[in-house]
């Protein structure tokens, strides 16, 4: 029975491997970039509006960030999906799975906006001044139209990207990007007789270019004929509440994984801002160039999923162990790079930040904290997206949860404030610095849980594969 298995299921080059990955990752990373890229744009074109319309933007996109990234979460469900399915051949069923997926994205996209309307709610009692938070709701109220076409395109993303069409992820999110900046240049400022918004330039941008974004996404399936074999469009199919509620059940711990790490870097900052100007600065921009270098582990992850969903489907599971691997051992090494980038650059990072001389000591010191996790953050990601790849996603939502809520916050905050009760504190507050060493540890512990899931995982599929 071994020696069949070794016959039939044998693990590609790691060369050819690592080609295959890059091949499949590097327009995701593209796109994540220019995904990114519409934030940082809101951002500083509002502040040349003005301080007031600034705080509603920060506030609101705040926020905003935190729904849209666990509705992602719930919607990666269908790359796990639609990849088992190429993997194993079934063209009719990617398509059926597809149109699914759609009826998925529209309720979660519904949830998702219902969502950030009830938290619109509140900043009429975080102490805010009154034009701020009605500048901050509105901001909310506008931009949570967008959040069903959002869902939406995910669900074509998933597809997609599990078809190995990635370079349509790029290209959109490229166009996204330049009509950001296009239309908040027009709302934002009133340029050329259009009416001057401020804040809601921002989301009425954001908003509509979601939509433009689902119609681009629909359009390429349609035009381009490698979509063919798998070509979604063909015909009405109402929804299946027994597969919705299978992706659902898929995808939920993901979002409930990524709400809780994004959600502990945003305690993180609120729990920071006690300690003044300087130490918010410097851990804003700290959190904002990692942020950036974070998107190339997370696309070669997605790749990595993508590739072990592909090999099960093929009922590879010798396969499907190598390329996790494969995946995991590329992230790492990216991680070793930029580790030493930062530690070495932190200084002139820091620099192009801020001209305080205050602020970059600070954020030089965060950076330095940054470049030590940088191993342990490509490792946790690009194990968590393998362990998701075999439809697997509640091993990995409970070791995150541990890590950033039961490990990283909590040290976080003996660490940074000190508290005077607890016996093992430090004699002072770390204040800022304690938070990013909680964050190490955290980040650590959940690098080598998952890091350990994702090996017993897929020794036990191997092996039960040769049992059969």
């Amino acid at each position: 029975m071994t020696s069949t298995l070794t016959a039939t299921h044998s693990a590609p080059p790691i060369r050819t491997e690592l080609a295959t990955l890059w091949r499949l990752s590097w327009p995701m990373l593209v796109g994540q970039l220019a995904t990114v890229g519409m934030g940082v744009a809101d951002v500083a074109m509002t502040g040349h509006v003005s301080a007031a319309e600034l705080a509603a933007v920060s506030l609101g996109t705040s926020v905003w960030s935190i729904i849209l990234v666990t509705v992602m979460g719930i919607m990666m469900a269908v790359n796990s999906v639609v990849a088992h399915e190429m993997g194993a051949g079934r063209f009719d069923k990617i398509s059926h799975s597809v149109r699914e997926s759609l009826w998925m994205g529209a309720l979660v996209g519904i949830a998702g906006c219902i969502a950030a309307n009830l938290c619109a709610l509140l900043f009429d009692h975080i102490g805010l001044e009154q034009a701020v938070a009605d500048r901050a709701k509105a901001f909310l109220h506008i931009i949570s139209l967008g959040m069903p076409a959002f869902a939406c395109y995910r669900a074509l993303y998933g597809y997609t990207t599990s078809i190995n069409q990635t370079k349509p992820i790029m290209v959109i999110a490229i166009l996204g990007l330049l009509y950001n900046i296009a239309v908040n240049s027009l709302f934002i400022f009133g340029s050329f007789g259009f009416p001057k918004l401020g804040a809601l330039g921002c989301a009425v941008s954001t908003a509509s270019g979601l939509w433009l974004m689902l119609a681009a996404m629909v359009g390429w399936i349609k035009v381009s004929s490698v979509y063919r074999t798998t070509y979604p469009f063909t015909r009405w199919e109402g929804p299946n509440w027994s597969e919705i509620g299978s992706m659902l059940r898929l995808g939920l711990p993901i979002g409930v994984t990524h709400f809780a790490e994004v959600s502990a870097f945003g305690v993180v900052s609120l729990l920071v801002a006690r300690f003044g100007v300087v130490q918010v600065s410097a851990h804003q921009v700290a959190l904002n160039f990692i942020s950036l270098v974070f998107m190339v582990p997370l696309s070669f992850s997605i790749g990595a999923l993508t590739r072990v969903g592909q090999a099960m489907g093929e009922g590879n599971p010798v396969k499907a162990r190598s390329v996790a691997w494969i995946g995991t051992g590329m992230c790492v090494s990216f991680g070793a790079l930029s580790a030493l980038g930062i530690a070495l650059f932190r200084w002139q990072i820091a620099a192009m930040y801020s001209s305080d001389p205050a602020v970059q000591s600070t954020c030089a010191t965060l950076l330095l904290l940054a470049a030590i996790f940088q191993l342990s953050d490509s490792t946790q990601v690009a194990a968590a997206s393998a362990i998701r790849g075999y439809k697997v996603t509640r091993s990995p939502m409970v070791i995150q949860m541990i890590a950033f809520w039961g490990v990283a916050l909590p040290v976080g905050w003996i660490l940074g404030w000190a508290p005077a009760w607890f016996p093992w504190g430090p004699s002072a507050p770390m204040q800022a610095t304690g938070f990013w060493i909680g964050l190490i540890l955290g980040l650590t512990v959940a690098a080598v849980l998952l890091a350990w899931s994702l090996d017993k995982l897929s020794k036990q599929r191997v092996q039960e594969a040769a049992a059969r």
